[in-house]
């Protein structure tokens, strides 16, 4: 029987002002995790807007305080990468004093977890900013094998796509040249199709909200791992993988 939400953690959530999947990180965690959504300013997903999105940061994380969060989550993998989440975090610790994690770097902790090295990559961004993702995890060395995207200029058009759209896409990809896949975007409904996507190409599928999820479960030492969303989430990857490309 439910405790109720929160009896487990309470989480802070940052999350883009015209984003529709917030829903996601409450649909795929455990029972007693609750997330409670602030929203930052975002109408277009060009580096500008990604950037534009934590200028005023401090105005917005105040109000997470007062829910006595016990950790914040500032949820935009664009915008996170782009800014940086070392600057990030400081910037929301010292207006909060609570410790903050980013999706950038649940998304790299993931990789690293899984041991994805040279993955396939899908996105909703503009050009410019897979430019820039490709670039910033080549500097972290993430070789993108290849990319697909369906770019869309405004986040209400992210979250449009379809889910079985993605993995329609996913099944285009030559699942010999890479050794797993992201799929890079919090704003794009994609929970419900990890598994599905996962077993069509017996890879490991990592996406924006599930690895938020999966890394602040890890920061915050939660053993409960729900199934469903992949191997990630689920705990079922080894500590250590050997890529299957070289």
């Amino acid at each position: 029987m439910s405790l109720g939400f929160g009896h487990i953690t309470r989480i802070g959530h940052l999350y883009p002002s015209g984003g529709l999947c917030d829903y996601e990180l409450q649909l795929m965690a455990p029972d007693g995790v609750q997330f409670i959504t602030t929203r930052l300013p975002f109408a277009t997903t060009d580096i500008e807007g990604d950037r534009l999105l934590v200028k005023w940061l401090e105005s917005y994380v105040g109000l997470l305080a007062d829910a006595q969060v016990d950790i914040i989550a500032l949820n935009c993998t664009a915008a996170t990468m782009l800014v940086g989440p070392e600057r990030l975090k400081k910037r929301i610790y010292d207006a909060t004093g609570i410790e903050a994690v980013t999706t950038i770097e649940a998304v790299m902790a993931a990789l690293a977890t899984t041991g994805v090295r040279h993955p396939a990559l899908l996105t909703p961004y503009p050009e410019d900013v897979v430019e820039a993702e490709v670039c910033f995890l080549r500097s972290e060395g993430i070789e993108v094998v290849t990319h697909l995207g369906m770019p869309r200029l405004t986040p209400v058009e992210q979250a449009m796509i379809e889910p079985g759209q993605w993995r329609d896409l996913a099944a285009t990809l030559d699942r010999t040249k890479i050794d797993g896949l992201l799929v890079s975007c919090a704003g794009v409904r994609i929970a419900d199709e990890i598994e599905s996507i996962e077993r069509q190409l017996d890879l490991p599928v990592i996406t924006s909200n599930q690895a938020l999820l999966w890394h602040l479960l890890e920061t915050l030492r939660i053993p409960e791992r729900p199934r469903g969303y992949g191997s990630l989430l689920a705990g079922l990857h080894p500590e250590t993988r050997q890529a299957r490309v070289h």
